[in-house]
């Protein structure tokens, strides 16, 4: 992953720690002081809460000790790459798009980033300038050029 997904992984980890463990931990003992929890339904879903928030903490911690760190900055853009910026030419509509690659964590297409492991970014690894893509897709076959490789 890279530097930012990087450091996004681990504040969303802080802020799941410090603030949203907190407010958890609040709402059960609040539900607790309404008396019989065996029927509480505020408690059952501050548990359910609790449990998810511990989970979910769990998964990217464990991601974060597992992340290979990789600076797109020094990458070399000669071929496509994890971290590069392309440009590619859709061959149907002529329509120019603008893609990172990036991993799956920081995948964000609204943002132009997509991950190494889609079919378009397996697709595009070790490609060069003037290659021909070709992906299959659920709405059916693409065909791009890559116009270009950028270093972010």
């Amino acid at each position: 992953m890279t530097p930012a997904g990087y450091e996004a992984l681990k504040e969303e980890v802080r802020y799941l720690k410090q603030v949203e463990r907190q407010e958890v931990i609040k709402t059960i003992q609040e539900a607790r002081a309404h008396g019989d929890i065996t029927e509480n339904a505020e408690f059952e879903a501050a548990k359910e809460r609790q449990a998810f928030l511990e989970g979910r903490i769990g998964e990217l911690e464990h991601k974060i000790a597992c992340a290979d760190v990789i600076d797109p900055s020094q990458v070399n853009t000669d071929r496509v790459m994890f971290g590069c910026m392309v440009v590619l030419q859709n061959l149907s509509t002529n329509e120019e798009v603008r893609y990172q690659l990036v991993g799956p964590e920081e995948s964000d297409i609204g943002k132009g980033r997509i991950s190494v492991s889609s079919p378009l970014g397996r697709a595009m690894i070790q490609r060069e300038v003037g290659d021909e893509i070709v992906v299959k897709a659920p709405a059916g076959v693409r065909r791009y050029e890559l116009v270009d490789i950028l270093a972010p």
